[in-house]
């Protein structure tokens, strides 16, 4: 099987002690390919030195994570502009709204997102919406944005199969981890209504991790516990559902 991540954060400091073990655990597994994702300036070096030791499983994505959004978050969007300039990403992301930490910073959150939402279309790629109790404030960006050139990933998503309906209106994927093994994740009781062209697979690792290691840090092998559970909801064979999302990661990513 070939299995895609979709989004992972490799280069976190929870992998230092045995992250070249981890990565090779996953592609043991049958997950070869890993999407990062950006969260602030602080952790671009970690990102190109772990694409430098894996350049043909690791695509980089960049952007400003909605919690990472501070003060200086213009600063930071130019750092995020800086370096799309500089050399090729596969993505923009994570970005998004996340009300669930802290509501103080929403307005830079909203002016955060619509400006890169505006790079992505000038760089034509595609985006990785972080949405957490701020399911209303991201559609109203993206209904406010929405175009043919707007496409990506809904990131983790743990919404209704209405607010599932309405991601994929505006050209985004769902992005299925962990949540879908959880007993109380409840996407599991509608996923199968959902074309699985609509669908990716992604960890979140260290974050989220499925049942049997849920509570735990998470990894990208983790990855066939959520194509087990996929395969059972859609009635599908495993390497059916390995194939189908990996096209869908190439049809977002390009590659």
């Amino acid at each position: 099987m070939k299995i895609t991540d979709t989004h992972t954060h490799l280069y976190s400091n929870e992998f230092d002690e045995d992250r070249d073990e981890m990565i090779q655990r996953a592609i043991d597994a049958g997950v070869s390919r890993f999407f990062i994702p950006a969260i602030d300036s602080t952790f671009t070096q970690s990102m190109y030195d772990l694409e430098k030791s894996y350049p043909s499983n690791i695509f980089l994505m960049m952007g400003l994570h909605p919690t990472h959004v501070k003060d200086n978050y213009l600063e930071e969007l130019l750092h995020v502009e800086e370096e799309l300039a500089r050399r090729k990403f596969f993505a923009i992301g994570e970005i998004g709204i996340d009300l669930y930490w802290d509501k103080t910073h929403l307005p830079q959150q909203q002016d955060a997102f619509r400006k890169q939402i505006q790079f992505a279309k000038q760089y034509k790629l595609p985006i990785v919406i972080h949405c957490r109790q701020a399911f209303d404030e991201v559609f109203e960006i993206l209904e406010e944005e929405k175009s043919v050139d707007l496409f990506g990933i809904f990131h983790c998503f743990s919404g209704t199969y209405e607010q599932a309906l309405q991601a994929i209106s505006y050209n985004m994927k769902l992005g299925i981890g962990g949540v879908v093994t959880f007993k109380n994740g409840k996407i599991d009781q509608f996923l199968n209504q959902i074309n699985m062209k609509h669908i990716v697979l992604e960890t979140d690792s260290p974050y989220l991790a499925p049942v049997p290691f849920r509570g735990k840090r998470n990894e990208s092998s983790y990855l066939i516990n959520v194509v087990n559970k996929l395969a059972v909801i859609f009635n599908l064979p495993q390497e059916e559902i390995a194939r189908i999302t990996t096209e869908n990661s190439k049809e977002i990513f390009g590659i």
